[in-house]
């Protein structure tokens, strides 16, 4: 993790900071991100904290703005019950998300609703257009939040590509970011603790926090950005090993391409895409950003995503011979039907090449979609502060 420490204990819930930092609170707060509004009674049951415990803690949340009662359940044997959830208010999360053909800020609530969102697409990124638009940004989003919002609200998560400097993008070279400290530049202007993790894990972090709640306890994640990348989750955590960039997929080297060291990352990238577009004379100026923008002809379409799902039917199938998953989720900066497509044509590719000993992972959507990363970056001060497994999404 690196984090701007200067403001890491300003008080996000009242005075009683330190008791968020209770366990029995995050679990209680983790059990309702996940499950919604529950009774007390059922609190306990699902934790195993005591109830008066739990009585206990929710109190103390509601008490501080944290929690919220909702409607009385009537008609069940006993007492009615009241289900208690998440105040959206209770606290607010930025997220800044540096692409390598866009930025974003975005500010959610306690519940993960996006408050306020604010982007900027460029030909290739660099630190002082970084810099100046997220300055410009955080400043009028800053504007319109109450002197109490400001209080709550618990950091900034930001969300890059590690070793942005290894690619070209747009024929530009970046390596200004490569002695581009980012976290100390934000903290010039930024109020808070500052998190940072690679881009394509803060997606896969978002469908692990924010995503559908039925998903299993690992699985296998791809991200179709301008570049694809990918994380990995394991035992409900996100593995990002001692550098940040494990599950870094798009680095993974295909097979019988007839081109020597061609990477997943020269295939299933949206990159790809746009050469594939260039080339036969069609433009898409206005970036990757909007999926909903997306009109290009059927026939490229239809073959940058054949060769993508062959491409990620390669790399699944290597990375299920080191771990056996059960669930391999593809998202992305795509429409929504792209994606079905997208996952669709892996599906079958897999079953057209199977491997003696290997099961067929199943292959499903990601429930995300082109907010993942930034949303991601958002989660990142959220994990940190109010929930278990704190370290989850942190590099270092």
């Amino acid at each position: 993790m690196q984090d701007n420490q200067s403001h890491a204990d300003r008080p996000t819930r009242g005075s009683n900071q330190s008791g968020m930092r209770a366990y029995n609170e995050r679990l209680v707060l983790s059990l309702l991100r996940r499950n919604g509004p529950t009774p007390k009674v059922e609190v306990a049951r699902a934790t195993g904290l005591s109830a008066q415990t739990v009585s206990v803690i929710m109190r103390a949340l509601e008490a501080d703005g944290m929690l919220k009662k909702g409607v009385r359940v009537k008609g069940r044997v006993g007492q009615p019950s009241v289900p208690i959830g998440l105040a959206p208010n209770g606290a607010f999360f930025l997220g800044l998300k540096v692409g390598r053909r866009s930025v974003e800020l975005i500010l959610i609530d306690f519940a993960g609703k996006v408050l306020r969102h604010s982007s900027e697409v460029y030909a290739h990124p660099t630190p002082s257009a970084v810099m100046e638009f997220t300055e410009r940004a955080l400043k009028k989003m800053r504007a319109t939040l109450s002197a109490p919002q400001r209080m709550r609200t618990a950091g900034l998560g930001v969300a890059l590509p590690f070793n942005m400097w290894a690619w070209d993008v747009a024929n530009q070279s970046l390596d200004a970011w490569r002695d581009f400290d980012i976290v100390a530049a934000l903290a010039k202007f930024v109020e808070g603790p500052i998190y940072l993790c690679n881009d394509a894990s803060a997606a896969c972090g978002a469908e692990l926090v924010f995503g559908a709640h039925d998903k299993p306890r690992e699985f296998l994640y791809f991200y179709i950005g301008y570049f694809v990348g990918g994380g990995l989750v394991l035992d409900n955590k996100l593995y990002i090993g001692k550098s940040g960039d494990a599950g870094a997929l798009g680095s993974m080297p295909l097979a019988g391409s007839g081109t020597s060291g061609q990477q997943l990352v020269d295939v299933a990238s949206l990159s790809t895409l746009e050469a594939m577009l260039h080339d036969a004379g069609q433009s898409h100026s206005h970036g990757w950003n909007d999926p909903a923008a997306w009109q290009f002809p059927r026939d490229i379409r239809d073959s940058w995503l054949d060769a993508a799902a062959k491409a990620l039917a390669q790399a699944i199938r290597a990375a299920t011979c080191l771990i056996d998953f059960d669930t391999v989720m593809i998202d992305g900066s795509l429409p929504e039907d792209t994606r079905a497509d997208l996952v669709m044509r892996t599906r079958r590719a897999l079953e057209l090449q199977p491997l003696p000993g290997v099961n067929i992972p199943e292959v499903r959507e990601g429930t995300i979609g082109a907010d993942a990363r930034a949303l991601g970056a958002a989660s990142l001060p959220l994990s940190d502060r109010f929930l278990v497994d704190r370290d989850a999404f942190l590099k270092g």
